[in-house]
């Protein structure tokens, strides 16, 4: 080790910090719904082959652009469906997130404060849970960062001329077109929104019009653009519902689940990076000049872009009523940036300052490590895993699972059946009264397949299935003496639901599964084919 180089050591730590992410990635359950529906949604587009529709319970699901789940699909095909390959993608582009944040804060601010960037953001809830979390924040938040670095350095490597550097403007596009297919139009707006207030506060927005623009939208076309013209045309009412609902009305109205006051992202900054927030705001103390050990001078065009960005996307996510805590991904980098410069003004004075910085790294690793075992405890309960594992003993994969007032996202991907389950609701009176909700989600999806909708259905459905072999019913606990249940055959009751079997009038004994006695390997910690015989 003594004959490496900062910048090996800083690569080697990176590493460090990637693998024991993915060692906490295989430690959590899963969590629901987020985690079971994304999950879910990327395993059946590899069963179905349907690689335009990402589909929920074999409805489209129209939600988000497909990037995570053509990815995660990618990976199910190479190493296989589970929990943690289901993480494998998000990881990797927070991976890819703290690798652009190390060259870029290396290069405007020298090598040590990159190594600092490195740590604190590698040891923070925002790398070590939302790095690994299934969902699409976390790579929508990667590429428009990418995108933001790409476009600045295509300004400032060409500052003091009125070019720009055409080969990192291109970079620019196509990682807002990687954006967009992520989660959509904040993919453009939101680096569009930091580099036009940069450009106009360092004035040198004349020099917007040397952008390459021609090309640049090419490439930008080229990768945003087709997957939103096929489902169009395929499936009428896609774009109003992708961009004006999902979008536009999800931005501006307050129907919306998750309300929050306007200072929940602050507060969720401050969770989320804590307590390396603190630092970023040293670099506004007066009478001391920012200067890193090596003896970079941070450029004033970078600092600047650092606020912008910072405040840009605090302030966007804050206007809306509705907020989630993974909106805020896309601030983190440039509150990174700014707190490992504001060490460098106060810390290095500081006696031991490099022992603090490590003693603060190992205390986030530890709290993230005790988080995680707990949250395996505490979180399994709302599973279905233990249904699951009952059905992977008892039921053939042709056998119809029904779920009764509830949809239990883990299931599916769980049991990894290869048809829908069949949602049991009153859902014409859910579609006049139901604001946003799960029921919601699954009924806007069946309006665009008619034919996938019959996945839905009334209770009237159940007092046909009771009596015909090869059916099961799964209701939530504290529904389980609910009278559509009579007539069902009681099998086993989990931590989360009950499940129930059909008592066929043909006086014949139900079927069971002709597959291996053996638990699945999902069910660890569960009894035993076996012992539940």
């Amino acid at each position: 080790m003594r004959n490496l180089t900062e910048s090996h050591k800083h690569w080697l730590m990176m590493a460090a910090l990637w693998c024991f992410l993915l060692f906490l990635a295989a430690l959590r359950p899963m969590a629901l719904p987020d985690e079971g529906r994304y999950a879910e949604v990327s395993r059946w587009m590899l069963v179905s082959g349907d690689w335009l529709a990402p589909r929920l319970d074999g409805l489209p699901f129209f939600h988000k652009p497909p990037l995570l789940h053509w990815l995660q699909s990618i990976t199910f095909s190479i190493i296989g469906v589970s929990v943690w390959s289901a993480r494998l993608v998000p990881a990797l582009h927070a991976g890819l997130m703290l690798v652009g944040l190390y060259l870029v804060t290396r290069k405007i601010a020298g090598e040590a404060t990159a190594g600092r960037a490195l740590l604190m953001i590698g040891s923070s809830l925002t790398f070590l849970f939302a790095g690994q979390f299934i969902n699409h924040d976390i790579l929508v938040a990667t590429w428009i960062s990418a995108a933001i670095g790409c476009f600045a350095f295509a300004f400032i490597d060409s500052e003091g001329s009125r070019k720009v550097n055409a080969t990192w403007a291109r970079w620019g596009f196509v990682a807002c077109g990687l954006a967009v297919l992520s989660k959509g139009l904040i993919g453009l707006v939101l680096p569009g929104m930091v580099i036009f207030i940069w450009l106009v506060w360092t004035r040198q927005f004349s020099k917007v019009w040397r952008l390459p623009w021609i090309s640049g939208l090419l490439l930008f076309a080229t990768i945003a653009l087709p997957w939103f013209v096929l489902a169009q045309l395929k499936y009428p009412g896609f774009f109003d519902y992708i961009i004006i609902k999902q979008h536009f009305a999800r931005y501006t109205a307050s129907t919306f689940n998750s309300v929050y006051p306007w200072w929940f992202y602050l507060m969720a900054l401050v969770i989320l990076f804590f307590p390396w927030c603190v630092f970023s705001l040293l670099p506004l103390l007066p009478n001391r000049r920012l200067r890193s050990p090596s003896g970079a001078i941070p450029d004033k065009s970078w600092t600047s872009l650092c606020w912008i960005w910072l405040l840009s996307v605090l302030i966007f996510f804050s206007v809306p009523s509705s907020k989630l805590l993974g909106y805020i991904l896309p601030a983190v980098p440039p509150l990174t940036m700014l707190a490992a410069m504001g060490w460098d003004k106060v810390m290095l004075t500081v006696k031991h300052a490099q022992r603090w910085l490590w003693a603060i790294v190992i205390l986030n690793l530890s709290l993230a490590l005790v988080g995680s075992v707990f949250s395996m405890k505490h979180t399994s309960e709302v599973l279905s895993r233990d249904i699951a594992a009952v059905l992977a003993c008892e039921a053939s994969p042709k056998d119809t699972i029904y779920a009764l007032d509830a949809y239990p996202y883990d299931l599916p991907f769980y049991l990894q059946v290869s048809q829908p389950l069949v949602v049991i609701s009153d859902w014409e009176t859910l579609r006049a009264h139901v604001g946003d909700s799960w029921q919601r989600e699954l009924f806007e999806s069946a309006d665009f397949d008619a034919v996938a909708a019959q996945s839905l259905q009334t209770q009237a459905q159940l007092a046909l299935a009771k009596n015909q072999p090869g059916r099961w019913l799964i209701v939530p606990i504290g529904m389980e003496k609910n009278a559509v249940t009579e007539g069902w055959t009681f099998v086993f009751k989990g931590m989360g639901w009950v499940l129930w079997r059909s008592t066929p009038d043909d006086g014949k004994p139900p079927a069971t599964a002709s597959a291996s006695r053996t638990t699945p390997s999902f069910a660890r910690g569960l009894p035993s084919c076996e012992k539940r015989d």
